[in-house]
């Protein structure tokens, strides 16, 4: 899965609109939205509410966990801790692009929320490097990173895969002499597993 399927999945994700148009129920696939009422908030996919502000015929109404005080704590949180933070939404970089690059004028603050957005994501993805480079280096078997999202993972996808393979055959060419240490019967098989 490359960054932009990522993103498409993440245009799925509800937020809410403030409609300047009447219109009846909405059937799609993925199920049914509306009714639009002028003035009336409603909760539509994400693809929707940018079509629909691109139309200037809608406000998107900031989600809660863009709050500026929020985020802040989020940072601070991020930053003093060395496992991940649960992330208040799975696509919360999607979100962020996508709100702010069609409806930052919707937005409280919009400047220091892109900024505050994109110091998390620094952070985060600074400790995704480290806990990979240690795993490297100590040729683990073994990675559980949890809270990690689609997007966080897919970023390191192109290359643990093929790291962790190049480890496997190392340590299948030494033998017996790694882990030597360790119990009977423990498979030497390279594994490796990211939960989100």
């Amino acid at each position: 899965m490359d960054p932009e399927e990522v993103e498409f999945l993440g245009e799925k994700e509800i937020i809410t609109i403030v409609p300047n148009f009447n219109y009846g129920i909405i059937n799609l696939i993925s199920g049914d939205i509306g009714p639009f009422r002028a003035g009336l908030p409603v909760k539509v996919p994400m693809w929707v509410a940018v079509n629909l502000k691109q139309q200037q015929t809608c406000k998107i109404q900031q989600p809660d966990w863009m709050d500026i005080d929020f985020l802040e704590e989020l940072r601070e949180t991020e930053k003093n801790t060395q496992t991940f933070t649960k992330m208040p939404n799975e696509h919360y970089m999607a979100l962020t692009k996508s709100i702010l690059n069609c409806a930052s004028d919707d937005l409280i603050r919009a400047n220091e929320i892109r900024t505050l957005v994109k110091d998390i994501w620094d952070i985060r993805m600074s400790k995704l490097r480290s806990s990979v480079d240690l795993l490297i280096k100590e040729t683990a078997s073994y990675a559980a990173v949890d809270n990690l999202t689609m997007m966080e993972i897919n970023s390191v996808r192109p290359l643990l895969p093929h790291a962790l393979d190049q480890i496997y055959r190392m340590k299948k060419l030494q033998g017996p002499r790694i882990g030597s240490n360790s119990t009977a019967g423990q498979s030497s098989r390279m594994s490796y597993s990211f939960r989100s």
